[in-house]
């Protein structure tokens, strides 16, 4: 998100800018696939596409390019090995492919439409040719497409939005520090509460949504899905045990609960008594968080993010 208003506000400042995507890699470079970085012609850079002597050579050469007003759409192949065609300096191995593209206010309307489909969590493509950059709302079933025959005949397209959702169920200390450290590691974050005049919930600007619910409702109010993430961390037992019961058997990638391990031990006879199976509540990450001896809220975000890290990545 922060690199696309990066880039609007430079657009509407009316300055030229060079967008830099990384649209192949391979081995061991340090660029990846839809890494991106703009160049202002003020001098501002936001973003990378893999860093050390590689990115510090292709940003000076951006930078000739917009002094000399030369708007030129190009690829720049860098292969990370020693002296050979088309090195970029460094030594770790592998390839990346680069694109070059010059954009002014003229793409200021695409802009606003992706980060809007991204404020909104909705589905979009950004197209990236020869001739143009744009980005269109995705239809169903629409797939990105991405195809390198040469440098003059190339097309990538990149997915927008569809993020891994994470939904903390409370707006206490805890869930403004998870808000905060998950909306920088690249989730949709929703928080809920259900308590009015909240200080920790209405200051909460990390949250791409907020919303006061009753806890009854909750399942209402999540989506399902293999995106899914739900933190439970509400102000009491009753009201955790209240949402854990009423999400538990849905169809999403993580649960977890925040509290003691006595506290833990507790819901959990007390939902077998109510009719729960053992399956249901295995299937539950509670206490939420791996085990690092967490004391502040910032230190149990930290814990909370490596666990559903961990989790989402496992069969990357």
């Amino acid at each position: 998100m922060k690199f696309w208003q990066q880039l609007l506000s430079k657009l509407e400042e009316n300055k030229s800018v060079y967008v830099l995507t990384v649209i192949a890699n391979s081995g061991s470079s340090p660029g990846r696939k839809g890494f991106k970085m703009l160049v202002a012609e003020d001098g501002f850079i936001f973003g990378s596409v893999g860093g050390g002597v590689m990115e510090f050579s292709l940003v000076e050469e951006v930078k000739i390019l917009l002094k000399e007003k030369v708007k030129a759409i190009f690829l720049r192949k860098q292969i990370h090995q020693g002296n050979v065609k088309d090195s970029s300096g460094m030594i770790c191995s592998g390839e990346q492919t680069v694109v070059f593209h010059p954009l002014n206010s003229d793409a200021i309307s695409d802009v606003k439409n992706l980060i809007e489909c991204l404020e909104n969590n909705n589905n979009g493509i950004i197209k990236f040719t020869p001739n143009l950059f744009e980005f269109f709302f995705q239809k169903e079933n629409e797939q990105p497409q991405i195809r390198i025959n040469s440098s003059k005949d190339w097309i990538y397209e990149e997915r927008i939005g569809n993020k891994d959702t994470l939904y903390i169920v409370g707006g206490g200390h805890v869930g403004l520090a998870t808000s905060k450290l998950f909306n920088s590691l690249g989730f949709y974050v929703i928080v809920f509460d259900d308590r009015k005049n909240i200080n920790t919930f209405e200051s909460n600007g990390y949250a791409h949504k907020k919303q006061l619910i009753s806890y009854v409702e909750i399942e209402n109010h999540i989506k399902q899905g293999d995106n899914i993430y739900i933190a439970i961390m509400t102000n009491k037992y009753t009201d955790d045990k209240l949402v854990l019961s009423k999400t538990i058997k849905n169809n999403y990638k993580f649960i977890g609960v925040l509290g003691s391990t006595s506290k833990i031990k507790t819901m959990n006879e007390v939902l077998l008594k109510e009719g729960f199976f053992q399956d249901d509540i295995d299937r539950v990450h509670a206490p939420i968080g791996l085990s690092i001896y967490s004391q502040t809220p910032d230190e149990i975000a930290v814990s909370i993010a490596a666990q559903i890290i961990q989790l989402k990545n496992k069969f990357k």
